[in-house]
C-alpha cells in the first residue's frame, strides 16, 4: 500500500483558508472594506506563523484591503482560537496575491494585439 504524503501543514493550510475565508467575508461586509478573498494559506512548518494571500476584486485598493486585514489579524486569531482544535494558533501574515492581476493584464495584451499582423507571405 502506498504512504500518503498529507502533512500536518496541508491540513492546517486547507482549515485556515476556510476558517480565514469566512472571517474575512464577515469583516468585509461589517467593516466596508474593499472587496476581498482569500486565495491560499501557507503555514511555516512549526505551526507559529501562517501567511493568508488575499485578492481583491478592486485591485486599485487593494493596499487599502490588505491594510485593514493586517489591522484586524489579532481579531481573526482570537476568533479562530475559538473555533480550530489547535493548541496554539499561527499568527496570521497578510499578503496580497497579485497574480490573478498579472494574468488579466497578459489577457488583455493578448486581446488588444493587433490581430491583422501577419507575416508577409501571408502565411
Amino acid at each position: 500500500m502506498p504512504t500518503r504524503s498529507f502533512h500536518r501543514t496541508d491540513r492546517v493550510n486547507a482549515e485556515l483558508r476556510r476558517e480565514v475565508g469566512v472571517l474575512v467575508h464577515a469583516a468585509v461586509r461589517d467593516h466596508g472594506l474593499p472587496q476581498a478573498s482569500v486565495v491560499d494559506v501557507e503555514v511555516s512548518r512549526e505551526l507559529d506563523v501562517a501567511t493568508v494571500w488575499v485578492t481583491a476584486l478592486q485591485p486599485e485598493r487593494s493596499s487599502e484591503a490588505v491594510k485593514a486585514l493586517k489591522a484586524l489579524a489579532k481579531e481573526f486569531r482570537h476568533a479562530l482560537a475559538h473555533t480550530m482544535r489547535m493548541r496554539r494558533v499561527p499568527q496570521l501574515r497578510f499578503k496580497y496575491d497579485d497574480s490573478v492581476d498579472k494574468g488579466e493584464r497578459i489577457e488583455r495584451l493578448l486581446r488588444d494585439s493587433a490581430p491583422g499582423t501577419r507575416d508577409p507571405e501571408g502565411q
